[in-house]
């Protein structure tokens, strides 16, 4: 039956862009699906024509596996303070980590978006945070896109609910590969946070409690900058997603895989690590983090996903374990990548948990 087969997706990483796209649809919004097979089922045992027990079946597997994500995340949402305290110390959060309930929640209202421009030409949104005095923390939100493509616009509502709970953010521009290699994109990330210091009073921020967050190729732009330039006042890190280290990446990519990381890699990094060994080692935070460098980092990673593979953040929460850097990765066995697009859904009610949790720790 056709709905067992979608619903088994959340088990195994996707070979296809079409099959990425919907593994994220089944991942996040499967509960919602899991009343077509449902009705089906509902329909043969009422009917108890001669298949109807195969359909019968096939329904109830296909009904259980659409429900693994909200089953699991239920689940997990147990231990994740109990993770993030042992991380980053205790926070009151006035909500828990997951809730049926808010698999239906309404959207949160939109606050005003003031753009600026900063050197070189390109375009900072800036959304105030509301309801706190004094100046406020803030979050520098940097798009993905494998370097190539996306905007500062990109997956918005994590910005408008940061805002409403008292964080400014201020979603950045970069210029991007081929036209740019790296370092340009660290560079024009470093102008646009330099530009909120020049002015963080008129911004109502205070320049001393900056989070830089990225998501996929953001998550790499902003591990690779707070530990790689020092001279930015960066309180933490968030990398949801992220490839934290582009020798590794170089290693396990092909030339004939569907995503072309191999092409991504060279047009990103000026070539290949043999001809640009210092591009693969400065963009990875994995290589350049160390003691003296480090600063506290959240990292969220689907296990299903097929274009970033979960051990790149895997191995760089064990080297910060290692280092005694405080960090903590949050797993999501059913998730693919870009599983935080439905922010109501199971990946995307844990993930902006943790991340509210530890922006409270870091910024306070």
């Amino acid at each position: 039956m056709v709905w067992a087969g979608v619903a088994s997706i959340t088990w195994w990483r996707v070979p296809t862009l079409a099959l990425w796209k919907t593994a994220v649809i089944t991942g996040e919004f499967g509960h919602f699906l899991a009343a077509v097979p449902l009705l089906t089922g509902a329909a043969a045992w009422w009917d108890g024509g001669p298949w109807s027990n195969e359909i019968l079946l096939l329904s109830g597997v296909g009904v259980l596996a659409l429900l693994r994500p909200v089953l699991q995340a239920a689940w997990i949402s147990r231990g994740l303070p109990k993770k993030l305290t042992t991380a980053f110390g205790p926070v009151d959060m006035d909500h828990p980590p997951f809730s049926f309930s808010r698999l239906i929640a309404p959207r949160n209202p939109s606050v005003v978006v003031e753009t600026y421009t900063i050197t070189g030409g390109l375009a900072l949104d800036f959304y105030r945070a509301e309801g706190r005095a004094g100046p406020a923390p803030c979050v520098v939100m940097i798009h993905g896109g494998s370097w190539e493509a996306g905007d500062r616009h990109q997956l918005p509502d994590l910005n408008h609910h940061l805002a409403h709970r008292g964080y400014a953010v201020a979603a950045v521009s970069y210029r991007l590969a081929p036209g740019t290699v790296w370092p340009g994109q660290a560079d024009d990330i470093a102008s646009a946070i330099n530009h909120l210091r020049v002015h963080a009073a008129t911004l109502a921020i205070d320049p001393t409690r900056l989070v830089l967050m990225g998501r996929s190729a953001g998550g790499q732009l902003a591990t690779a900058l707070a530990y790689g330039r020092k001279e930015l006042p960066v309180r933490g890190a968030v990398s949801f997603y992220g490839p934290n280290d582009q020798v590794f990446e170089w290693g396990i990519s092909r030339e004939d895989d569907w995503l072309n990381a191999i092409k991504i890699l060279r047009q990103f990094l000026g070539g290949p690590p043999e001809s640009a060994p210092e591009a693969y080692r400065t963009s990875s935070g994995y290589l350049i983090v160390n003691r003296e460098n480090a600063v506290p980092t959240l990292l969220v990673h689907g296990h299903q996903d097929s274009l970033v593979w979960h051990q790149l953040s895997a191995r760089l929460h064990n080297k910060l374990d290692t280092l005694g850097v405080p960090n903590a990765l949050v797993s999501l066995p059913w998730a693919t990548h870009a599983c935080d697009f439905n922010p109501r859904g199971p990946s995307g009610q844990l993930s902006w948990y943790a991340l509210e949790w530890f922006l409270a720790a870091v910024t306070k």
